[in-house]
């Protein structure tokens, strides 16, 4: 299964393509979709589908893992970040792609083992669990396939849920 992990934001969108086979997880790629600082907002989101439609068509994911939305304290970020996020929720479902949302919480519980890990154990892990030389850049790409890392792990644990109850019914 191929899955492609979304950090959404409005100047950094980093994304992060893992593929998983059995327990294996290999990075095929990772980067960021940048915008111009300046744009109108409109232009910004048009580019971010547009290029995510793009990265969608290059990537040819089986599924999308995506960050829930998370206000901070900075609210206008976050509603920034929010047009982003829609923009992409679209291009996914415009594509076909079936989409899985993750909170924060969720990412670094199932990449740390601890749902309050800091931003670097994250990184870190990341780094190991992909085997990699070093954390992937900018951040938003790590977060990327930190979310992907995450959806391989849910997706594996929810099989293995369905698995046992199909046979416990037999």
């Amino acid at each position: 299964m191929r899955i492609l992990g979304i950090d959404p934001g409005i100047a950094i969108v980093g994304f992060g393509l893992v593929e998983v086979e059995r327990a294996d997880l290999h990075m095929l790629t990772y980067g960021a979709i940048t915008t111009e600082a300046g744009l109108p907002l409109s232009t910004r989101l048009y580019q971010i589908g547009h290029d995510m439609e793009e990265l969608i068509e290059q990537c040819k994911p089986n599924v999308i893992a995506i960050e829930e939305l998370f206000f901070n304290n900075n609210i206008t970020t976050g509603i920034a970040v929010a047009h982003g996020r829609g923009v992409i929720l679209y291009s996914a479902e415009k594509c076909g792609i079936p989409l899985f949302e993750y909170t924060p919480s969720q990412v670094k519980q199932a990449v740390v083992g601890y749902g309050k890990a800091e931003k670097r154990q994250v990184m870190d892990m990341v780094k190991r669990l992909l085997k990699l030389k070093a954390v992937p850049r900018p951040d938003d790409a790590a977060d990327a396939l930190a979310l992907a890392i995450c959806h391989a792990r849910s997706a594996t644990s929810m099989l293995q849920r369905a698995n046992l109850a199909a046979k416990q019914t037999i």
